[in-house]
């Protein structure tokens, strides 16, 4: 065995014993998909992530981004738990993904990849200039764990691996050492297409390809404005993100178990209750959800899901909630699908609430959603309006 492999080896050992749960090497190159994502940028499915298409280049080609770097070290850190069994929300609760239902993985996998640096310099014997990536930054994180032999890039676009699942999150630490890279593992999709079949928003436009701005996870996070009507109801009962491509996945039949504490889920954040999330103000809702992954989607974003959540579950329940954020949220994005969720629900008193605000909201986009409300109430629930 040559150094540099007797290195790499070492490096890995160090990486598994702080904690990681997949580990490999991959070498500083252009992506083996980047065509692919090129022609996913030229389709425009990445929505309104603007970040991407501008910093394509950067992550086509990170020989060039970072010059200097001679191998990276791809990690992986499972977050699914036992505990995670009431995973689907009915009634008046909700959906949030797996992943955020615990504290931010950011941090979690920060303060492991400065423990892995210091690790390769120790087993280096000389400092080693490095960089740690966690899902930020603009590399192609899934490509690089792909080529590092981690898992395969599934169709639903996620990385698998047999024994582990899809359930973990990534890491990148690069380094300006040279360190043997693995071998990447060969796709076992097969002919399944469970996770194409089972999107509710018919997100994937084929195997490998998504459409982003149709995806659940896109749509109740990267999205700031407006959700497009037509993909509100499919949403379902998501106020954060979205597991059902990775739900029906046969390799996670039995996925591999986090064993770090701070994956551990919140109780509060599985199969949240709705309701209360429309009273919080933008300091109740920072301190509610400090360290967690749902913050990223800020009041505004969260309260607009949690209103369609609420629209599609069809309580009557719901309604004095809904029609008090009506009339006093201060945002108009929440306001507006405060309206909506009234609409969908309907009733005399969802009605008469969509009508008193009709005559003094003064934002137009609001204004629009109050009158396809009414009208909603109107064609789809006659016999409620008739009560």
């Amino acid at each position: 065995m040559c150094r540099m492999e007797l290195l790499a080896e070492r490096v890995k050992s160090r990486a598994f014993a702080i904690g990681f749960d997949l580990v490999g090497v991959a070498a500083v190159s252009p992506p083996v998909r980047g065509n692919a994502f090129q022609t996913w940028l030229n389709q425009g499915y990445h929505g309104d992530m603007a970040y991407l298409p501008r910093t394509a280049e950067q992550r086509l080609h990170p020989e060039r981004f970072l010059s200097w770097a001679k191998s990276i070290i791809a990690v992986g850190l499972c977050y699914w738990s036992a505990e995670q069994h009431q995973n689907s929300g009915t009634g008046l609760r909700g959906r949030i993904a797996r992943y955020a239902q615990n504290k931010d993985y950011h941090e979690v996998l920060g303060k492991r990849l400065d423990q892995l640096w210091a690790a390769v310099c120790e087993e280096a014997g000389q400092d080693v200039q490095a960089r740690a990536f966690v899902d930020a930054g603009p590399i192609l994180d899934r490509e690089i764990a792909s080529a590092a032999g981690l898992a395969w890039y599934g169709k639903n676009t996620n990385l698998i691996r047999p024994g582990v699942g899809s359930y973990f999150v990534l890491g990148e630490l690069f380094l300006d050492i040279v360190l043997e890279a693995d071998s990447p593992l060969p796709n076992r999709c097969g002919d399944c297409r469970l996770c194409l079949d089972a999107c509710p928003t018919d997100a994937f436009v084929g195997p490998y390809i998504l459409d982003a701005r149709k995806c659940i996870s896109y749509l109740t996070i990267e999205l700031k404005g407006p959700i497009p009507t037509d993909l509100r109801e499919p949403m379902g009962s998501h106020v954060f993100g979205c597991d059902i491509c990775q739900d029906v996945c046969p390799y996670n039949i039995k996925p591999l178990a986090s064993t770090e504490a701070a994956f551990s889920p919140r109780p509060d954040l599985q199969a949240p209750e709705l309701i209360p999330f429309l009273s919080l103000t933008e300091h109740d809702f920072k301190v509610l959800l400090r360290e967690s992954p749902v913050l990223r989607a800020k009041r505004r974003g969260f309260l607009r899901n949690v209103c369609v959540a609420l629209g599609n579950s069809g309580q009557l329940e719901a309604v004095p909630a809904l029609a008090s954020t009506l009339r006093h949220d201060r945002d108009a994005l929440v306001r507006a699908h405060a309206a909506w969720a009234l609409g969908r629900i309907a009733g005399e008193g969802a009605t008469s609430v969509l009508r008193e605000v009709q005559a003094k909201e003064e934002d137009p986009v609001v204004l629009e959603e109050i009158a396809q409300a009414v009208r909603a109430c109107d064609v789809h629930h006659p016999q409620r309006n008739a009560q």
